[in-house]
């Protein structure tokens, strides 16, 4: 009894010291993030500090005692690489999809399987081993060179705002390439476990795979329909996530078992794969019930968590000794992987007959590799006691080179075929308040010549003809429009505008901010809207909408509610007005509000800094480049003006 108590003592101040060593390791990784590394790459960095080999926090015996952490999270893997395959987002391109993920699966599993069979000759661990070890390392090796990152991707489209067709492709093959590494991860484990133990493979053992994989979707199906149990519970966002790892450990503790029940009862181990049967659960859930916003949501507020921890004990538990002694083979291994990749790729683009401009970066989005493939890593660390630790240790090593590599190969492919949608940086400041309206109309034009009263410069762009208008006096008019490109901004000269106004259809609206955004990145955009279902096309641009539907009545909300506030900001109040002045001026840099020496009929409501909404006080500091929106007299506000940005 003594000696339970004392187990279960030392394991409780080992999951607490690790704890303590996960949370430094989140703090310390973001000083990656700054220096444009991947957050997992920093926190497996701080594990390999804090592990065995350098400071020793983390003793050897955790790799063992806090398996279940590692079990956990690989279940939570599987459930977040399920929960991208969705069909409905990729019917559109599903034969290109398929075609791309078959040849790439078919030839970089048969290429890296022979390639890296006879660099095992080379190999410290494997030199040594028989031919049925080694063909073991060498298909595993195979199966790990195809597990592509679906959450690389996304992160890189999203930041890049991509959109198009070779983005929407490459997330589709990323995502079902996870799942047929998990499949094909699952009947390689089995068939390299027979052969490292010595047995021949017959009928029997394909059967016994056949029934693996059977029964395994056959628990599969059980796994969704408890995650669809959980997810019916009520507003409990916190026991859904609780009893979501609870269900992926119970997963793993299952397969365990039934291991284990299969081996007394017939003498033969059937494995059943936790990554395929979670991974089925959550595609379950994904794609048949109605469910899945709310399980990617919960999914996302996890997912911090989850790795680092994961990512933490990943990297405590790699054996530095083995990287010191086999980097070279770990550079040699990442050439083959790219090596797979390209010829994996070529043999898509080649069936599917794509563009010369895809065949040539095709392969890059494929390189970063993340979550799944370190989850199948250490699953084959813990199989295979005699040669899998060091063979882990390798494949981490590669995949933190791919990791490192492949976000900004992602990047410059999608960048490469103009599906770059990111905010531009073309926007260059003159130091003049300029202003280009889209549309002529007696609105358009009555707002040019109040926006000329405030000291603006502005012009109207419109699709007519010069000399079929009466040109209003003082105002430019840029006749012609034709697509909205970017050549018929620059004969405007947009790249030194601060605000683009839009007074045409959504479609016209929509593609002119689109312009702006990506290659001028022009500070203000503002859209007269039409239709209320696009709203959030223009908010994703960070534009800023009046609906004409709702504004009268929104106007007249807040002068019942609050006429004197409203008359002030709209300018209606005798002698008073709104501004935003932007901070050029040094010598106030820094300073606290409390400490300027401003007219006493001024105030400042906010600061914009950085694109965020800044509500002030006494002790907001202000700084270069921020923007501050002020209310006051006229006369007052021209001083606030000119001591702000001289």
């Amino acid at each position: 009894m003594q000696e339970i108590l004392s187990t279960n003592s030392e394991l409780l101040v080992l999951i607490s010291g690790f704890l303590i060593i996960a949370i430094a390791a989140n703090q310390i990784a973001r000083v990656f993030q700054k220096i444009r590394l991947p957050l997992i790459t920093g926190l497996i960095f701080t594990g390999i500090i804090a592990g065995p080999y350098i400071i020793g926090l983390v003793p050897e015996t955790a790799k063992v005692n806090l398996q279940f952490i590692n079990e956990i999270a690989l279940a939570f893997i599987a459930f977040a690489a399920g929960s991208e395959l969705y069909l409905s987002e990729l019917r559109s391109k599903i034969r290109i999809i398929k075609v791309h993920s078959i040849m790439q699966s078919v030839v970089g599993f048969v290429t890296g399987s022979i390639l890296v069979y006879f660099l095992t000759g080379y190999m410290d661990f494997a030199a040594g081993l028989s031919f049925e070890h080694r063909l073991s390392i060498a298909m595993l090796s195979g199966v790990l060179f195809l597990a592509p990152s679906p959450a690389s991707v996304i992160a890189v489209a999203n930041e890049l705002r991509a959109r198009g067709p070779f983005t929407k492709t490459i997330l589709g093959i990323t995502m079902s390439k996870d799942f047929i590494v998990v499949i094909l991860f699952a009947v390689v484990l089995s068939i390299s476990k027979s052969i490292s133990n010595g047995y021949a493979l017959g009928v029997g053992d394909f059967l016994t795979i056949l029934f693996e994989l059977a029964f395994s979707f056959v628990v599969a199906f059980g796994v969704g329909k408890l995650l669809h149990l959980i997810l019916k519970i009520g507003r409990r966002k916190w026991l859904k996530m609780l009893l979501i790892l609870v269900l992926g450990l119970l997963n793993y503790t299952f397969s365990h078992y039934f291991k284990d029940f299969s081996s007394e009862l017939i003498g033969h181990e059937i494995y059943l794969e936790p990554l395929l049967i979670c991974l089925i659960g959550s595609f379950y859930i994904t794609n048949y019930t109605k469910y899945r916003p709310e399980f990617l949501r919960l999914l996302k507020d996890m997912a911090p968590y989850v790795y680092v921890f994961f990512f933490t004990l990943t990297g405590a538990s790699m054996n530095l000794t083995v990287i010191g002694q086999v980097w070279v083979i770990t550079l040699i291994l990442f050439g083959i992987r790219l090596v797979t990749l390209i010829l994996g790729a070529l043999s898509g683009h080649f069936i599917t007959k794509d563009p010369v401009e895809n065949i040539r970066v095709g392969w890059m989005p494929y390189v970063a590799q993340a979550g799944v493939a370190l989850g199948l890593v250490t699953v084959v660390g813990r199989e295979f006691p005699t040669w899998g630790n060091d063979f882990a240790t390798i494949s981490i090593s590669v995949i933190i080179i791919n990791q490192i590599i492949g976000p900004p190969l992602i990047a410059h492919a999608i960048t490469f075929l103009g599906e770059n949608r990111s905010k531009g940086s073309g926007y260059e400041d003159d130091g003049i308040k300029d202003a280009i309206i889209f549309g002529f109309e007696s609105q358009s034009v009555a707002l040019a010549n109040q926006l000329r009263d405030n000291g603006w410069e502005v012009q109207i762009a419109t699709r007519l003809q010069e000399g079929s208008i009466d040109e209003p006096e003082g105002i430019k008019i840029f006749y012609g429009l034709k697509n909205f490109e970017k050549e018929e901004f620059d004969a405007m000269n947009a790249h030194k505008t601060e605000a683009i106004v839009t007074m045409l259809s959504d479609e016209e609206n929509l593609k002119i901010c689109e312009t702006a955004y990506h290659h001028f990145g022009t500070r203000d955009l503002i859209v007269r809207l039409n239709h209320r279902y696009n709203y959030d096309k223009f908010l994703s641009l960070e534009a800023k909408v009046v609906d004409p539907s709702t504004a009268i009545v929104s106007l007249l909300d807040h002068f019942v509610r609050s006429p004197q506030a409203t008359s002030l900001l709209l300018g209606m109040a005798k002698g008073q007005d709104s501004r935003d002045i932007e901070i050029n001026n040094s010598d106030i840099h820094g300073l606290p509000l409390r400490d300027l020496r401003l007219p006493g009929d001024v105030i400042i409501l906010s600061i914009i800094r950085g694109g965020q909404t800044i509500i002030t006080h006494g002790y907001t500091r202000l700084r270069i480049k921020d923007i501050v929106t002020v209310v006051g007299s006229i006369k007052s506000l021209d001083q606030v003006q000119l001591k702000f940005e001289k």
